[in-house]
Parts: C-alpha cells; sequence; structure tokens
C-alpha cells in the first residue's frame, strides 16, 4: 500500500532517502518526513532515478551553495500520488519525468527572453531541491515532462539529462556532417543514436586504452572509435565534451576544421591549460551549455518517441546509491547506472 492511500488508516508518514551531509564522503540512507506537496506541486512515488555525473560532482564537493542535507537525483522516473491545489497538467496515477531545471522565476531578464535555463533564481533538482534517491519526491508539476511510452521507466530515466543535456550539446554544435563525442557515457550513447538517425557521421573519443567503450560505441553507430589524445581521420564539423576534463577542449579544436565549434556540455570541468592561438583561429569557437529549457524537454521527448533509443542501463537498488557513484567515479558504467526503488514501497 502507498502510504497516500489511506492515511486515515494510520498508513505511515516518512520515507526513506540517500542523503548527503556536510563533511560526510558518502550518502546516507535516512528515514525522512514523507513530504507534502505545496499548490504547484506533484507528489511522486519514485520508481527510477538516473545516476548522473553531476551527483558525483556534488557528492564529491566540486559544486558551490550546496545547503544540507540534500537528496541527489535528477533524471527521475515516477508516479502521480497526490497534486497541490493549482495542478491541473497531470493527474494521479500519471507518470512523468522530472528533469535538473526545477524551477525558474518567469520573470528576470533570462526567463523574459526564453532562456529559463540562465535564470539567475533558477532551482535545480537533487542540488538546490531534493532529488530522486528516494522513495518519494514533490516537484514543481510545471516543470515536469510526459514521457514516450515506449521507454521503461528504468530506460526513461537517462533520457532525463543525459538525454536532454545531450539534445541541448547536439543542438549547439549546429548541422555538421561529422561530430566527435569526447566522452562516451550516459549522454554520448543516446546521442549518438540520435545523430547516427540523422545521418551523421559519430566519432567516439574515450579514455586512452579503453577499447571496450570503444567497441561498445562502435555497435551504437560510430564511424571511428579511439582514444581522447588520437587525432581522428578526418577533421570534425563541431565536437562536443562531455568529460570532465580541460585539457580536452585544445585536444578537439585540433581536431576541428576552420569554422568548427567545440561544445562544453559538463556542470564543471578541471581547468583549461593554456594553448596558441593558432588551435582557435579559423573561426573556431569554443562554448558551453548549461542546464535545459522545458522547450528542450518537450522537443527532446518528441524526438525520443520518434527514434528508439536504447539505453544501456545498469540498476542498482536505492540503497546502494554509493556504489552507483562509486562506478561511475571508477569509470565502471557503460551507458547509465540508474536507482531503483521498486524494493521499497
Amino acid at each position: 500500500m502507498s502510504p497516500l492511500s489511506d492515511k486515515s488508516a494510520g498508513a505511515p508518514h516518512t520515507m526513506r532517502a540517500m542523503r548527503l551531509k556536510a563533511g560526510a564522503p558518502a550518502l546516507s540512507f535516512d528515514e525522512v518526513p514523507l513530504p507534502s506537496p505545496a499548490d504547484e506541486q506533484l507528489l511522486i512515488q519514485v520508481t527510477a532515478c538516473g545516476v548522473c555525473r553531476t551527483d558525483l560532482h556534488l557528492v564529491d564537493g566540486e559544486l558551490p551553495n550546496v545547503q544540507y542535507p540534500i537528496t541527489p537525483g535528477h533524471e527521475i522516473v515516477g508516479r502521480v500520488m497526490a497534486r497541490g491545489a493549482k495542478v491541473t497538467a497531470f493527474k494521479n496515477g500519471d507518470r512523468v519525468g522530472v528533469p535538473w531545471l526545477g524551477w525558474a522565476c518567469g520573470t528576470c531578464e533570462y526567463c523574459r527572453r526564453g532562456r529559463e535555463n540562465l535564470c539567475d533564481y533558477a532551482k535545480f533538482t537533487g542540488y538546490t531541491l531534493d532529488g530522486g534517491y528516494a522513495q518519494y519526491v514533490v516537484a514543481d508539476a510545471r516543470f515536469c515532462l510526459a514521457l514516450p511510452e515506449r521507454y521503461s521507466d528504468v530506460d526513461a530515466a537517462p533520457l532525463l539529462c543525459a538525454g536532454l543535456i545531450g539534445y541541448r550539446a547536439y543542438r549547439a554544435a549546429e548541422d555538421g556532417q561529422r561530430l566527435g563525442l569526447y566522452g562516451f557515457g550516459a549522454a554520448a550513447h543516446l546521442l549518438a543514436q540520435v545523430a547516427h538517425s540523422e545521418g551523421r557521421e559519430v566519432l567516439a573519443f574515450t579514455r586512452p586504452g579503453d577499447t571496450v567503450v570503444q567497441e561498445f560505441a562502435r555497435k551504437l553507430g560510430a564511424v571511428w572509435a579511439g582514444d581522447s589524445d588520437q587525432s581522428p581521420p578526418q577533421p570534425l564539423d563541431a565536437a562536443i565534451i562531455f568529460a570532465p576534463v580541460g585539457s580536452l577542449i585544445p585536444a578537439a579544436l585540433r581536431a576541428t576544421r576552420k569554422g568548427g565549434r567545440v561544445v562544453c556540455a559538463g556542470i564543471h570541468m578541471s581547468a583549461i591549460p593554456s594553448f596558441p592561438y593558432e588551435v582557435l583561429w579559423g573561426e573556431r569557437s569554443v562554448c558551453s551549455v548549461a542546464n535545459l529549457t522545458r522547450r528542450d524537454g518537450s522537443e527532446f521527448m518528441q524526438l525520443a518517441a520518434r527514434v528508439a533509443l536504447r539505453a544501456s542501463v545498469e540498476v542498482f537498488p536505492l540503497e546502494r546509491a554509493n556504489d552507483a557513484l562509486q562506478h561511475l567515479r571508477d569509470g565502471k558504467v557503460t551507458g547509465c547506472a540508474v536507482l531503483s526503488a521498486a524494493t521499497y514501497g
């Protein structure tokens, strides 16, 4: 029985969550009060939550202004259990997805210009708002997404960040035919399938010597796969960097033709080393992508409904979130790690 199915019958008012506390090296599995939805919010029973590299940056203390304790997780799939008084978009029982952008003000200069991803007051799921490493989560219904029916809960979870940030980076890379992907993990392995479906050539760059991931990339349609310090067989039209390694920026610039673009897709990156102007010259450019908009979410979910994206998923039970994060840290995840809360509820 769900904790909300019959409160009057003495159903529990608590849930379990994996939380990060100040100074702690890992998440703790805590019993916490069951949250209640505010007027614009949904209470969602979590069925699956992807494990993202941003979660790893959070746990490793690489993100600023964290208010502890915090529950990570921003690739959330679940079922609506209760709705705030002003919610009209979803009904109880609906399957929804909760992405990284959890709230934007709607009134600042960026929001007014359709760039809510840059909102100065934005709130982010699993970073400034409690996320989905839990049995339940509350989320603003205006920022939740309907999910394509063709995907299971576990397979849908990576779409909500790996897919979405990959899609925004893909659009920023413009329409080059030959696309290099540096760091072939959760986002790149989905994006490679999108690019392949649109007739583009994908070249995958991995950690030096990682032949397992290179073969994985070839199976997903990459025309070439090699080490990140190698030169591609032909110059790239564009490159997207998913690995949080600053030295890949000059490497990608050297691999990119004149007029090409290098897109940095991560929220955190190590220091960028100096490089000679000649590798940037020739109207090459470097840009970053930050967060996402609701329009990104809607467009990408429509694309995912048309194109059968195959997520390579390794599933961990909720209480093993620390193991999932360590696997990601050690480079042992081929594709995506997803937490399942199916053993609870």
